[in-house]
């Protein structure tokens, strides 16, 4: 049974869907047909008919501006803010008007009726010439009457360039003009009364006038509403698609009624067919516009079967809304009574609110909530969405998102017309407690952001600024990264404050050590006869005064390269030679630490752009500083690796000592790896090497795992030239 309903329903879908093609296919037949008629018209249709239905509804307005120039009973100021710049302003430089009290224009008026207040852009005769009615003075004129209570009571057109079945045309065209700028929203511009307006063209400036403008060509793809080919077509064959909707369910092989989509409540048919009465004249603009070639970029080059595909679904949709609407209301005369009780939202809604709704009415509760539920979840999100807008990034589309949502709220409340007041004060209402909702949220996040601000004010460094502040939150980063670097700043204040006072230790036991020494022995040798002895002091006191030098000399050089105070003298430098040169030259210290050296180096030259002196001391403090703390026979590896754009050179030894230093100090001045200072040196062996290094844009990076200590040195090739500037 299921298989034969099935097949019953897929044989009335198909004839259904086989109908109307069919209705598409002879609209779109019908295409020829109109194009020549609107060609047959448009060749009927001179330029100067198509200027003065232009013209209609700017002499509408010039009434307006006119009549209030002339009575000067609304300020220019306010006609101005109203209407602010009309096409009448361009159109009345090309034509005569003036404006009359009523009566006083006619041709068999007195002489003294003659003198009656007027107000015109002609002279005495120009005035004449365009009350006297008689005489076709100018190629285009128009009279308008209006009553003292400012209703328009006549039009007249005439001219000699106006033919009389145009000039029956355009009264009509111009009454409905002016009564629509009549009942239009004029706010307190005073309206023509007991008035006259006369409007006169002579021939030049006709033509000149459809030279400066071009018309309205609109009303051509309206007048596609018109032909009989189209308006009479789509009657015929929306009749057929009625007559088919009505009949086709009464075969039962041809019954698709029962389909869910046929079952829509009957104000939902409403609100669609009231939008397509709206929409009644975009199908017209489409077949205008592919008469013309317009519709689709491209047409005349191979785009007219992309264009007839979307005429064909447009006429297709066309005639299914048709079929859709009568099938669903078809159902009235099947269900009868109950079709306005099961097929309506107004009498579900009735019945729930008296709460007695059956299992049908519970499901529909059901599905209602679960609608609200989605429709409340999306308004929540797109509220969180608003609370948290980064104005760091571009805003454009929230802001259009938001653009669109007021559009269609608003739309829809223009749908009420009058009505539409009180859906404004209820939009309104709903708004004010929307941004009172939203700004009490700001406030709210915006105390949070104050208490963070204000806890850094007082130096709580350590407290949490956690939580989410919505619109505030890249502020929130702003606090963290703030809070961060102010605990650097303290972090590094303190250490320095450490280093300082432990530099001035260190100082004063390194310079004292050797500064004790030679004092000791100069008592010594002042009272010692025996030569041999005195030949022993002075040996001690000159090493221990070259000692002194030594640090005083490298105490000046850190002291000049932490103040940027080094002149750099760059130049073209082998780098491969000049380790080479630093290891042959400490050869000596090396055979004496018992190590021994492996160096891999690159085979051919690498010549870079450095300071020789400079570099040379980098290399020689570090070789000098694995003599002192490497253990004895074991390796050392050096190895240098050349790259694109950097030299990277890397050296690595085993520690004597257990290395328990901090690596990120060890660089530091007077900071030694041998904490209890009984190996000889200045501890500013590493500082003077990484300031070197860092003079010449490279890198010197120490890192230890176990008892491995190993110095890794980055220079970068850099121009000459770039380094002289």
């Amino acid at each position: 049974m299921d298989t034969k309903l099935k097949n019953n329903r897929k044989i009335g879908s198909i004839v259904v869907l086989l109908l109307l093609a069919a209705c598409a296919f002879i609209m779109m037949a019908q295409y020829d047909t109109i194009s020549r008629i609107l060609e047959a018209d448009s060749e009927n249709q001179t330029i100067q008919e198509e200027v003065f239905f232009a013209m209609g509804y700017d002499l509408a307005q010039g009434n307006y501006l006119l009549y209030n120039e002339y009575a000067n009973v609304t300020p220019t100021s306010e006609v101005i803010e109203e209407y602010g710049q009309p096409h009448f302003e361009l159109l009345r430089k090309y034509m005569d008007y003036c404006v009359f009290a009523s009566g006083a224009w006619a041709a068999e008026e007195t002489e003294e009726s003659s003198t009656a207040e007027t107000y015109s852009n002609a002279d005495a005769a120009g005035v004449e010439r365009l009350s006297d009615l008689t005489e076709e003075n100018y190629a285009f004129r128009a009279v308008f009457e209006f009553t003292e209570s400012g209703e328009i009571a006549d039009v007249r057109v005439d001219g000699s360039e106006v033919e009389p079945g145009t000039a029956y045309d355009l009264e009509n065209y111009y009454i409905d003009a002016a009564m629509d700028e009549e009942e239009g929203d004029i706010s307190d511009i005073a309206t023509p009364s007991g008035v006259t307006v006369i409007y006169g063209m002579t021939e030049d400036n006709l033509n000149a006038y459809a030279e400066k403008v071009e018309p309205d060509m609109s009303y051509e793809e309206y007048g596609v509403l018109y032909t009989g080919a189209y308006r009479d077509t789509l009657e015929m064959l929306a009749l057929l698609v009625v007559i088919a909707a009505l009949l086709l369910p009464l075969s039962k092989r041809m019954d698709i009624s029962g389909w869910k989509m046929f079952r829509a409540p009957f104000e939902i048919l409403l609100i669609i067919f009231f939008c397509s009465g709206i929409l009644l004249e975009l199908p017209a603009v489409v077949v205008y516009n592919t008469i013309e070639g317009t519709l689709i970029p491209g047409m005349g080059h191979g785009m007219e079967l992309m264009a007839g595909a979307f005429n064909f679904l447009m006429w297709m949709f066309v005639f299914g809304v048709i079929f859709w609407g009568v099938t669903c209301v078809r159902a009235v005369f099947r269900m009868k009574s109950a079709y306005w009780k099961e097929r309506t939202l107004t009498a579900r809604l009735i019945r729930h609110i008296r709460k007695r709704g059956d299992e049908d009415d519970e499901t529909m509760k059901e599905r209602a909530g679960g609608l609200w539920k989605r429709f409340k979840t999306f308004l929540d999100r797109q509220y969180d969405a608003l609370l948290h807008i980064d104005f760091r990034e571009k805003t454009n589309r929230t802001i259009l998102k938001i653009v669109a949502v007021n559009f269609v709220i608003l739309f829809i409340v223009c749908l009420f017309w009058w009505y539409g007041t009180f859906a404004l004060i209820v939009y309104s209402a709903i708004l004010f407690f929307f941004l009172r909702k939203y700004t009490k949220d700001l406030q709210e996040k915006y105390k949070l952001l104050l208490g963070s601000t204000n806890q850094l004010a007082e130096g709580h460094l350590d407290a949490s600024i956690e939580g989410d502040i919505g619109l505030f939150n890249p502020i929130q980063e702003e606090l963290k990264k703030i809070q961060k670097g102010f605990k650097k700043a303290v972090e590094e204040e303190v250490k320095n404050e450490r280093m300082k006072t432990e530099l001035v230790t260190n100082v004063s036991h390194d310079l004292r050590t050797p500064l004790t020494a030679i004092i000791t022995y100069t008592d010594l040798l002042k009272n010692e006869s025996d030569e041999e002895k005195r030949r022993e002091y002075i040996e001690v006191l000159e090493k221990k005064s070259l000692r002194l030098k030594v640090l005083i000399e490298d105490l000046f050089e850190i002291s000049k390269a932490a103040s940027k105070n080094v002149v750099m003298h760059y130049m073209k430098v082998d780098i491969v030679d000049l380790l080479k040169q630093v290891g042959l030259e400490n050869d000596g210290k090396i055979r004496d630490a018992h190590l021994d050296f492996r160096w891999k180096l690159p085979e051919e030259k690498i010549v870079m752009s450095l300071d020789s002196q400079k570099t040379y001391r980098i290399f020689e403090n570090l070789i000098v500083n694995i003599t002192k703390y490497a253990m004895p026979h074991t390796r050392v590896y050096v190895e240098m690796v050349d790259g694109e754009n950097e030299v990277h050179i890397s050296m690595k030894n085993i520690s004597a000592t257990e290395l328990d230093f901090d690596v990120e100090e060890i660089t530091d001045r007077f900071v030694r790896g041998d904490s209890s200072r009984n190996t000889e040196g200045s501890g500013l062996g590493l500082a003077i090497a990484k300031s070197f290094v860092e003079l010449q844009h490279g890198t010197l990076k120490i890192s230890t795992e176990a008892d491995l200590f190993k110095a890794d040195i980055i220079l970068p090739k850099l121009d000459i030239r770039q380094e002289g500037e």
